[in-house]
């Protein structure tokens, strides 16, 4: 049957995630880091998906489409809830233990390789003077604390910029957008976890690069919940 639907833009979607969270039936999910409407039939074609996208990439359109099935949506709905109840755990708050060998405390600790203060995103001034001819290292909060050699192998000779998306609740695309623009960045760097939450800072990171219009080398790091590179 011919109805109205939705459309995902992929080349607008910056995968976020937040419009499959709005749809309460289950239509839209997550592939290879891009939203999809995954079923026809569990799209109502009523758009709530369309104010949760920050980048404007879902539309309504007309065209043949399987018909909007409120059962199968219903039972989708029922099984979903009794999986988050039983089963589900954020992958960025699963508790694991980690097995450490315990190390003599060295007489004479590394010194500190940051250069410059505050690191925040959210307090930096977009005009510092450090930022002019910078590689600029843009980090997640906790890969300091899982990868051990981090002021060694990521802050030394670097800028430090820290966030988390997740618990900030921003969107530093547009702070970072306007340092970029300020200021004569040589390269970034960025350091995120492997939880889904942290792809939020590299999304940002990315968009901001592209809206600042300059081309900036980036190079991304991820970091394993036990301390490894990936």
């Amino acid at each position: 049957m011919i109805r109205k639907i939705i459309h995902i833009d992929e080349e607008k979607c910056n995968g976020c995630g937040l419009c499959a969270e709005a749809c309460h039936e289950g239509a839209i999910g997550m592939v290879n880091g891009k939203a999809k409407l995954l079923r026809d039939d569990y799209c109502d074609g009523l758009g709530d998906c369309l104010p949760a996208c920050p980048m404007k990439a879902i539309t309504f359109t007309e065209r043949e489409a399987a018909p909007y099935d409120e059962k199968a949506v219903e039972a989708h709905k029922a099984l979903k809830a009794a999986e988050k109840q039983s089963a589900f755990v954020c992958p960025g708050m699963r508790a694991k233990t980690m097995e450490r060998s315990s190390a003599p405390i060295c007489e004479t600790p590394m010194e500190s390789k940051l250069s410059q203060w505050p690191v925040q995103i959210k307090l930096l001034p977009v005009n510092a003077p450090y930022f002019d001819g910078a590689d600029i290292l843009i980090a997640a909060d906790c890969t300091a604390f899982a990868y051990g050699d981090f002021h060694r192998n990521f802050i030394d000779g670097k800028i430090t910029l820290i966030g988390c998306p997740k618990l900030d609740s921003v969107d530093y695309a547009e702070k970072l957008g306007a340092i970029f623009s300020a200021n004569s960045i040589k390269s970034v760097t960025v350091a995120r976890m492997e939880v889904p939450c942290c792809g939020g800072i590299e999304n940002a990171v990315k968009r901001a690069i592209i809206d600042s219009g300059k081309d900036i080398p980036c190079k991304v790091v991820i970091i394993s919940t036990n301390g490894e590179i990936l």
